[in-house]
């Protein structure tokens, strides 16, 4: 049996990312941090032990949400080539993702400056969630600039981070009320070669036909033209799939 990805995330691992912090913060109480978690990590699911080392992490650098994002920058390492590795290689980054999820929600600027840096190594969906809602718009501009980053993490971010529906978290609706903004972002990503940004824009429509079936269907017959790509001819194939198991039902 292959090991659970809750138990990645163990005492050890603890140590791990305690001596990482160390090596570029000395102020580091990394014995509180070990004694924080130390009790309990082993017995927690894998969202607790996340919340568990972020709190931990919070009680042990006597810093400010700032500068304590200031420190997490400089262990982040070198950003990963290509659209892979964001578990096999990041997965280490996960309770740093949390901190800012749980804590960043009331820093625009500083959280979605490092929620950018972060993608580019791990992930940043869950974070920037929190942010998108406490500054929607604020963010739906953002994200629509972000749709066209050089990056291509960066662009699947600004896709997946604003599905309706994105697995473990709740309900995001800004690509209902943002929806002239939504479209437009989609749709600078509806060419992209990039399968994990071509699944991330189905899913995202995938999502949205189980909301509002007439906004998907004005997404997808503006794209249907003459001279539609392969790429946004495979993404409304599979964006299509509830419709389309829906029509087979009846």
């Amino acid at each position: 049996m292959g090991k659970k990805v809750k138990d990645y995330y163990d005492i050890e691992y603890g140590y791990f990312l305690a001596k990482k912090i160390k090596s570029v913060y000395s102020e580091f109480n990394d014995n509180q941090f070990i004694s924080l978690i130390r009790p309990t990590i082993e017995q927690l699911e894998f969202n607790d032990r996340q919340e568990l080392l972020a709190n931990a992490l919070k009680a042990s650098i006597p810093l400010n949400y700032s500068e304590t994002i200031g420190i997490f920058k400089k262990i982040l390492g070198p950003e990963l080539n290509g659209s892979l590795g964001m578990f096999t290689e990041g997965y280490w980054l996960w309770p740093i993702g949390k901190f800012v999820e749980l804590f960043g929600g009331e820093n625009f600027e500083v959280s979605t400056s490092f929620s950018k840096e972060l993608t580019k190594r791990f992930t940043s969906e869950f974070c920037m969630r929190t942010i998108i809602n406490q500054f929607p718009e604020q963010s739906m501009n953002l994200l629509l600039k972000w749709s066209q980053d050089s990056n291509q993490r960066v662009r699947r971010l600004a896709s997946e981070c604003i599905r309706i529906r994105l697995p473990w978290s709740k309900k995001l609706y800004v690509a209902l009320e943002y929806f002239d903004i939504y479209y437009e972002l989609l749709t600078c990503l509806k060419d992209d070669t990039d399968k994990t940004i071509q699944k991330s824009v189905a899913n995202n429509l995938n999502d949205l036909y189980k909301e509002d079936q007439e906004k998907f269907e004005f997404i997808v017959s503006s794209w249907q033209n003459e001279n539609i790509t392969k790429e946004c001819q495979w993404i409304i194939k599979h964006a299509s799939r509830t419709k389309n198991k829906k029509h087979s039902c009846v």
